[in-house]
């Protein structure tokens, strides 16, 4: 009869050194979620509407508020997403609400799923083609939060330290891989 070939120390050892490889390739590459989708669908702003939430008088302006406030909701910039790394289409908006705030609206957003993927506010031009996919990094950017979904609406608060004047393009960028999966560039409305 023949020798089970598990038997062996070196081959036992080989095959526990795999599953952990294996184990580790799955954690880090995530690729159930080529197949699945999560879908937001929040209530996004209207532009030349009243505020849903007012800024109390007594309140004392803020940074983002000590500008002078429109009676109403503005579009300061938006733009069409082009796809990178994976296809993305959708838009993007810069809204500055009747009180002041600003949001980053992405609308009818539909990209694929990933391991780690943010909302990144950038400086830099979006770029066609495979030339774009890693130009995100290179200048200022500002992370707004964990991408919510990959379709549908949403909405991301900016920060009261950022300048919205400051950045030209928003970037679905993969943290985990170093790459856009689809950008748009931010032009005046």
């Amino acid at each position: 009869m023949g020798k089970s070939i598990f038997r062996s120390p070196v081959a036992r050892a080989g095959l526990a050194a795999a599953v952990v490889v294996a184990m580790l390739a799955l954690y880090w590459f995530q690729p159930w979620k080529l197949f699945t989708d999560t879908y937001v669908d929040e209530a996004i702003p209207g532009a030349g509407t009243a505020s849903a939430t007012p800024t109390p008088a007594s309140a004392s302006p803020t940074p983002a508020t000590s500008a002078p406030a429109s009676a109403v909701n503005e579009i300061l910039a938006a733009g069409e997403f082009v796809t990178h790394e994976h296809r993305t289409t959708g838009s993007a908006e810069i809204h500055r609400l009747a009180d002041g705030r600003h949001q980053l609206v992405i609308r009818d957003l539909d990209t694929s799923n990933g391991p780690d993927l943010r909302v990144w506010l950038t400086d830099q031009p979006v770029i066609r083609g495979t030339a774009g996919w890693r130009v995100f990094d290179d200048g200022e950017w500002v992370e707004l939060a964990k991408l919510k979904g990959n379709r549908g609406n949403q909405v991301y608060e900016l920060p009261a330290s950022v300048d919205p004047r400051d950045f030209r393009s928003v970037s679905i960028w993969c943290k985990r891989f170093a790459v856009s999966f689809g950008a748009a560039d931010l032009t005046g409305a």
